[in-house]
């Protein structure tokens, strides 16, 4: 505890600095209020952690002082009140001092791939899109198809696209994994329930100045788009396939009319998926977390189940089920993500302690 206190005093020591450099006009003054904004949310909570505990001394030492049953019964309950203060700022203040995921403010590339099922498993990769879409919608981001290869009653064999908006990854990267569905199908004659899966990737966009692959590893052909089914819909070759030689990574669009954005858009995923395969390489971490999320897509290996006769869906990750599946495929999808999201910190805290 006293460590963790001293590294917040250090901070607001600095932040102190840092107005005192600001106010006297010394070194980059865009450099400093920048460093100054960030630790301003932490230095804020500490200094309020630091009221909270005085009070909670002072009013201690008058609980100690006054023991009058009346007056003792007050400060009783201003003691509790104050402890829990404290301790909510606490936890807070040790969530804000973990590391920062910087690729949490990002753009997002979603890939969805129709897993066991057939038929009925691209019926569910097309919902889960749908899902996503209104999701996005509720946030105020925009979506965009890269790439899709659609079967003749709407679903997705697979579907790559980009989510445009503030925090897109980092709340999108916990739909990551195989998730699976319990419904009847609308090819189910016999009213039976069917299991099927898709399975779920999320990258984050990267920028051509961040990762820039070089011109002779890449190779580029052009194609005529389809539609479902396979049937051409372009009679003009705009669509884009490029492949990264070195890793045998493979990106392709074919959604736009035009052949230079087609190029624009498959190259942001091959930047994204050849980096997230350069930083596996580098980490085994990061390729234990990758393989969980591609998976196999078998029916035994999930994160979530979507239960269409019961309205039902479990988070496998976390345990947690709601009954309001409907609602859910709407995009109302935040309860979930959040204790996601919260379980992750929990983890996070867990280690730092450790």
């Amino acid at each position: 505890m006293e460590s963790f206190l001293d590294k917040l005093e250090v901070l607001d020591r600095r932040y102190e600095e840092l107005n005192e450099l600001m106010a006297s006009g010394a070194g980059q003054w865009q450099t400093l209020s920048k460093e100054q904004a960030g630790l301003s949310p932490v230095v804020e909570k500490y200094r309020q952690y630091k009221t909270a505990a005085k009070q909670l001394g002072e009013a201690e030492q008058f609980l100690q002082d006054n023991p009058e049953p009346e007056m003792k019964a007050m400060a009783e309950q201003e003691v509790e009140s104050l402890k829990k203060r404290r301790d909510e700022l606490v936890q807070d203040l040790r969530v804000s001092l973990l590391p920062k995921d910087t690729t949490s403010e990002k753009d997002a590339i979603v890939e969805i791939h129709a897993g066991t099922g057939g038929e009925e498993a691209a019926l569910f990769a097309g919902d889960l899109y749908r899902m996503y879409q209104r999701y996005a919608q509720t946030k105020g981001w925009k979506t965009d198809i890269i790439d899709s290869s659609q079967t003749e009653r709407g679903g997705f064999k697979e579907i790559t696209f980009e989510v445009k908006g503030k925090s897109a990854f980092g709340r999108l990267k916990h739909e990551r994994g195989v998730h699976r569905v319990q419904r009847v199908p609308v090819t189910e004659a016999s009213g039976r329930i069917h299991t099927s899966t898709a399975t779920v990737i999320v990258l984050p966009e990267v920028e051509e100045v961040e990762f820039d692959l070089k011109p002779e590893d890449l190779k580029v052909e052009f194609y005529h788009s389809s539609g479902a089914g396979g049937q051409n819909v372009n009679k003009v070759a705009t669509a884009v396939r490029i492949y990264h030689l070195p890793t045998g990574i493979v990106a392709s669009c074919q959604d736009e009319r035009f052949q230079l954005r087609n190029r624009q858009k498959a190259m942001a995923v091959l930047r994204a998926r050849v980096l997230d395969h350069e930083e596996r390489k580098k980490q085994e971490e990061m390729s234990k977390e990758r393989r969980s999320q591609v998976g196999s897509a078998e029916r035994a290996e999930k994160i979530r189940t979507y239960n269409y006769p019961q309205n039902r869906i479990t988070d496998h990750r976390v345990g947690l089920t709601l009954h309001k599946l409907t609602f859910i495929m709407e995009g109302d999808l935040d309860e979930l993500i959040d204790a996601v999201a919260a379980d992750e910190r929990a983890r996070q805290l867990e280690e730092a302690v450790a």
